[in-house]
């Protein structure tokens, strides 16, 4: 009997992040006391003038279908943020919208890739840009930015990667897992390379590209290096900033013909994102902007506190981050150690599934972000949460031998 399962979906694996949050969720269920440092969901609630947009929606009926790929109101407040933030001049005509970030990406990648086109995929990376990678019949091809670069990608790295099969680089600052951005020299090295290969598109997801930290000058490539702006797809989101991952708007402005390209895509899928959440994102984009700044200075001190009690575990290290609501740190100290239950850490996928078993804290392996071994926690969350959360760890590090 032919197995019911695509070869295609075969190549894939479920995703890591939301399997932690699953398995977090159904332990609190029966009763553990857990704590879940897996998603990547900001704990605000939407701004209250987002939520009342919703409802001024349905009150006008506003509860029909809409174009494929956004309607013209959402597309046009999208078309002057990037204008506003970013110094970026796509037309109404250049916008994508789709049900979150993820179709966005994966809109872009059905679109161009056949049979072994290569996708340049810096690790650690977003879990699922290389499944997306191999759902679209594209290959992902993993280069390593190292903890001592400050986990991002360097030219020369870049360089040895591409190949006359290279069709796109995934670029992502401030990144999911490490909270690492790029600066506006970064990102030019990277461009410099990146002229030298004209077959080389490049998709950057700017999703956290409103949580930088400190004196940090937020770019995009585009914005950076303009001649690369006709085969640069500049992806964002309301998710994050504006904390409304439920609503599912994410969107992107980018070359006409790959636009064209991706509304096809959507049109034989999703079609229209939910009408009344882009109603939301209408009045997220254009409404006031001002509660991002306090909620920036809350999610600072929560990374300070985070990185600090890291810092201070046995066999722990953890670098700073520029951005996002993420850290990374390394357990490269705790492996070999054996748990009290006999169990020897060999890996980070064991150390964070002991973890949870002995301090019922929930975070996410480095093997899944394709750099190990370090962990991710999600910061996300209240100060006095990650301080129990910290402690628990720094208890469980300190018991092994």
């Amino acid at each position: 009997m032919s197995s019911l399962q695509s070869s295609a979906l075969a190549r894939v694996k479920p995703s890591a992040t939301l399997a932690v949050t699953a398995q977090a969720r159904q332990l609190k269920a029966e009763g553990r006391d857990v704590i879940g440092l897996g998603a990547g969901e900001p704990d605000f609630d939407t701004p209250g003038n987002i939520k009342q947009a919703a409802i001024d929606a349905i009150t006008r009926g506003e509860t029909k279908y809409t174009d494929a790929d956004g309607m013209p109101q959402l597309k046009a407040a999208i078309s002057a943020k990037f204008r506003r933030e970013n110094g970026l001049d796509y037309s109404t005509a250049q916008i994508h919208v789709a049900p979150g970030g993820k179709p966005v990406i994966f809109n872009a990648l059905v679109a161009t890739l056949n049979p072994g086109d290569e996708v340049i995929v810096p690790a650690p990376y977003w879990v699922s840009y290389p499944d997306m990678v191999l759902l679209s019949g594209g290959e992902p091809v993993k280069v390593i930015g190292e903890e001592k670069d400050g986990f991002k990608l360097r030219p020369e790295v870049l360089e040895a990667a591409i190949t006359p099969k290279t069709k796109w680089l995934i670029l992502n600052s401030p990144s999911n897992p490490t909270g690492a951005a790029y600066t506006r020299a970064e990102l030019e090295g990277l461009a410099e390379v990146l002229r030298r290969h004209p077959h080389v598109w490049v998709l950057t997801d700017d999703m956290y590209e409103h949580l930088v930290y400190g004196d940090f000058e937020y770019t995009t490539i585009a914005q950076v290096a303009p001649d690369l702006y006709d085969r640069t797809l500049t992806v964002n989101g309301v998710s994050k900033a504006y904390a409304m991952t439920g609503w599912r708007i994410g969107y992107a402005g980018g070359p006409k013909p790959l636009i064209d390209l991706m509304r096809k895509v959507a049109s034989q899928t999703t079609s229209n994102p939910t009408s009344i959440s882009q109603w939301a994102a209408v009045e997220a984009l254009n409404g006031p902007q001002d509660f991002m700044a306090e909620r920036r200075v809350a999610f600072e001190k929560r990374r300070d506190l985070v990185v600090s009690m890291l810092n201070q575990t046995a066999g722990v290290t953890c670098a700073t981050p520029e951005g996002a609501f993420y850290v990374y740190p390394s357990i490269a100290g705790l492996i070999g150690k054996t748990t009290e239950g006999g169990v020897v850490i060999d890996g980070d996928s064991t150390f964070a599934a002991e973890l949870l078993n002995a301090e019922g804290v929930a975070v996410v392996q480095g093997e899944a972000f394709g750099l190990s071994p370090y962990f991710r926690i999600s910061y996300a969350t209240s100060e006095s949460v990650l301080e129990e959360a910290c402690t628990r760890i720094q208890r469980f590090a300190a018991s092994l031998r």
